[in-house]
């Protein structure tokens, strides 16, 4: 691939906060599959993630399809690292390598065993939590890696409900089931229903 091409490889950065970015890629870099890496030694084994991590910044990154999130420590500013995860993105769909190894995936544990250690980071950790606030969150489906949560009660359609997410939930279950991939909110804050969400068939 010549550099002409790789400038065509279109990146568009989307700060969410002051340590996390979404990096939407013009074409999947791990096709409709999501691996979550939470340190560099992590990353062995994924050749996207081990450059993403050789920016001396970067703390974790969740690889998904055509998007790459990652956040970062310290006070530098996004402009700066962002154009080192988009140098470093580019370099990986220049190389032809897969974005997570075929022997990374395979150490995955079985979609039903990740399912029941969500469920009991819900049942003892979130739950009693969130039900302070009148809410709870329910896991709805598991596909691979990939689970999709919905959450309820005075969660639904609160303004924080994306904040409590990201902060709080994932945090949790990444903490006790660090091989989830992509934590999917299927709620739909305004309506009560989510278009985008297709529950796998069994």
């Amino acid at each position: 691939m010549t550099e002409v091409e790789l400038k065509n490889i279109k990146i568009v950065a989307d700060p969410k906060s002051a340590s996390s970015c979404l990096f939407t890629v013009d074409r999947p870099v791990y096709p409709d599959s999501s691996f979550y890496f939470g340190s560099l030694e992590s990353a062995e084994g994924s050749p996207l993630a081990e450059r993403l991590f050789q920016i001396p910044s970067v703390s974790s990154a969740l690889i998904a399809h055509d998007r790459v999130t990652v956040t970062k420590t310290g006070f530098e500013e996004w402009m700066s690292v962002a154009r080192q995860v988009g140098q470093a993105i580019r370099a990986h769909v220049a190389s032809g390598q897969p974005a997570v190894s075929d022997e990374l995936r395979n150490r995955l544990p079985p979609t039903e065993e990740i399912r029941n250690r969500v469920q009991n980071v819900l049942d003892t950790r979130i739950n009693p939590a969130v039900a302070s606030h009148g809410g709870f969150v329910g896991l709805i489906d598991v596909q691979g890696n990939t689970i999709y949560l919905q959450l309820g009660g005075g969660c639904q359609g609160c303004g924080q409900a994306d904040v409590t997410l990201k902060q709080g939930i994932e945090v949790e279950i990444r903490a006790a089931v660090p091989e989830v991939g992509e934590i999917l909110d299927t709620t739909d804050h305004a309506a009560g229903r989510n278009p985008y969400f297709t529950p796998s068939r069994k």
